[in-house]
């Protein structure tokens, strides 16, 4: 029979399940199909329960009604097909209940017919009663049982999955709630069934009562509704990188939409398909993406490691063809130490790559500007320059003409010897020298102001010394030098003879610049030393400029190589250390430096490595440059 007990538990469940399913109907929850779901499974159980207590009423002699409200009960084992469903909307994030499903609940709603005509076929019960030592069932009982186990544990095992493969704190809340709710009414049938506990027919209710319980914390505590596994999915979805999914045998486990727009579609992808079923004979030739997937997922599985590509694919977007760059990223799925799979995600560059050509070409023009104006301040010098060694290649000329006038007059003369005419012949060669030097000096000359009329996007890179740097730079700024009163000293510290490859005429502007800098210092307290220094410190070799000057203010300082920042006021555009800086990283690898001079003055320097990293080699596990284009 039902202890009084277990009736009072029935009445409360049922006046909080019509509180809840009041408040259910007047939320905006209401129309989520989870909580329809868990709605539904509340209805089965109160009429459970209202059988329950209906029999509970119901005196023992009345054997036909208690027979009648005992078939109604089989109504509550649709209860584990309700619970089946939740776990399956929760798992696969639906947002419409497939009508299959419903097929989940045809064995209960049979199971109350056949009770219901029980007395004439005798397949639920041979011998009913309310007592449970003295009830013999009939064949179809395992029918009912054997499906309620099922639903049960496919539930159960669905959930334990999702959440060892979601093992977010939120996913293993719920999935755990959600378990607890299957396993205790399973263990209660179970037992019920089974062992030799003689179990009232009110047991089984009972337990389910702990279903309810648990999914409806597991629903509406842990926000089942409103954070899903098809969240993720639309974000995942919703983003702009592409990613793919393969296990360890190279079978497709899963993609996302862009994935499937600009790859999946275009190759015939699918789920539960292997990847290289997908390449065709052309692929391999042409380097596209599939094969370039399979080659990186390869590599990963032999170097363990992530490998990384850049991957180019022309899209057609609405009749507009484009070409998109993606660095994909293949790494591998290890769980418990051992491989299970890779996951590839194609990370979209294509508007990075546009905003660093624009960044480039903005550059560049600005390093085209500044060498121009560089290249200007020098022209004004280049008059000077030439003018004393061509004024210096005359005056050789004209006493060179001399002694050959000499030389010709004293050829009928008995008294010149010929040691006379070894005289004269050394002074001419003399003279011939100092042209030579002149002309030699002229021609340094030139090919410094030629190296700097150069273009920027010209690449004349080669290796020099530090020695021919500070050469081409003295002639370059020695009309400067001497209009600003100022001398040039070098402090070499036997670093002169160090190499460094590059393109010189860069260096040339970059130390250039800051020697002009240095010596409107100068100018300022009347002129005065500027020193440029060489020091080598391990793989590195300092460049530095030196004066005495006013120096440099703290509040202008930290922002000198990072912004277009000035300290000569209106005379200074700010471009010159910027550019500078700009070259010295991405042109030799450095960095550019400010201090104070002990002795007054600011030190302008670079810091550049004898041996800087090969840009192509910086990522270890890169397999390639660039895939080809779709």
């Amino acid at each position: 029979m039902i202890s009084d007990s277990a009736a009072t538990i029935f009445i409360l469940s049922l006046a909080m399940i019509a509180m809840f399913i009041h408040w259910s109907f007047h939320s905006p929850k209401q129309r989520y199909l989870l909580n329809r779901l868990y709605v539904w499974m509340l209805l089965a159980y109160s009429v459970w329960a209202l059988c329950m207590l209906g029999m509970w009423i119901t005196p023992s002699e009345r054997v036909d009604i208690l027979q009648f409200l005992d078939a109604l009960t089989y109504i509550g084992i649709t209860i584990p097909g309700f619970y089946l469903m939740i776990a399956l909307v929760f798992v696969r994030g639906l947002e419409r209940l497939p009508k299959w499903y419903l097929l989940f609940l045809t064995v209960p709603l049979f199971s109350v017919l056949v009770c219901l005509t029980n007395d004439w076929h005798r397949l639920q019960y041979q011998h009913f009663s309310v007592l449970r030592k003295d009830i013999v069932f009939g064949p179809y009982v395992f029918v009912t049982g054997l499906h309620s186990y099922i639903c049960l544990c496919v539930a159960c095992v669905l959930l334990f999955r999702f959440m060892r493969e979601n093992p977010h704190r939120l996913y293993i809340k719920q999935c755990l709630m959600l378990i607890a709710g299957g396993v205790v009414p399973l263990a209660v049938s179970l037992a019920a069934t089974f062992s030799s506990w003689n179990a009232p027919i009110t047991a089984t209710p009972l337990g389910f009562l702990v279903s309810i319980i648990c999914n409806g914390i597991a629903i509406y505590r842990f926000n089942l509704l409103d954070i899903t596994p098809v969240a993720t999915q639309h974000v995942l979805d919703w983003i702009s990188d592409c990613y793919l999914i393969l296990n360890e045998k190279g079978l497709v486990i899963s993609y996302n939409k862009p994935f499937s727009a600009v790859f999946a579609s275009r190759y015939g992808i699918t789920e539960n398909r292997y990847l290289r079923d997908c390449v065709k004979e052309e692929d391999v030739s042409k380097k596209t993406a599939i094969y370039n997937i399979i080659t990186a997922v390869d590599a990963c599985r032999d170097a363990q490691t992530t490998i990384s590509y850049e991957q180019a694919a022309t899209i057609n977007r609405n009749g507009i063809i484009q070409k998109n760059y993606y660095v994909t990223d293949v790494s591998q799925l290890v769980v418990n130490k051992r491989p299970v799979g890779f996951v590839v995600i194609f990370k979209d560059i294509t508007q990075l790559k546009k905003s660093m050509k624009q960044l480039q070409d903005s550059q560049t023009r600005m390093m085209e500007q500044e060498r121009f104006a560089f290249l200007g301040q020098m022209i004004s010098g280049l008059a000077h320059n030439l003018k004393t060694p061509i004024m210096s290649i005359s005056g050789c000329v004209s006493a060179a003409d001399n002694l050959v006038d000499e030389c010709l007059e004293s050829l009928d003369t008995p008294s010149v010897t010929p040691d006379d005419y070894r005289e004269i012949f050394g002074e001419m060669r003399d003279w011939f020298q100092k042209i030579q030097e002149s002309s030699a000096y002229m021609s340094d000359i030139i090919t410094a102001i030629k190296g700097q009329a150069t273009s920027v996007g010209t690449f004349n890179e080669s290796f020099f010394t530090l020695d021919e740097l500070i050469k081409r730079t003295t002639l370059l700024m020695r009309h400067e030098l001497v209009i600003g009163g100022c001398t040039l000293v070098a402090e070499y510290k036997n670093s002169q003879a160090i190499t460094l490859h590059g393109d010189i005429n860069n260096l040339v502007q970059v130390l250039g610049n800051l020697v002009s800098n240095a010596i409107y210092a100068q100018k300022q307290v009347g002129g005065g030393c500027i020193t440029v220094g060489l020091e080598q410190e391990e793989e590195q070799v300092k460049i530095y400029v030196k004066d005495t000057g006013p120096g440099i203010p703290s509040s202008v300082r930290h922002r000198l190589f990072r912004e277009m920042t000035t300290s000569k006021g209106a005379q200074g555009s700010g471009l010159g250390l910027y550019i500078s800086n700009a070259v010295v990283h991405g042109k030799f690898g450095g960095t550019m430096w400010c201090e104070d001079n002990p002795g007054g003055g600011a030190i302008f320097g670079m810091t550049i490595p004898l041996h800087p990293p090969d840009p192509e080699l910086t990522t270890p596990t890169r397999v390639q440059k660039e895939g080809g284009a779709l």
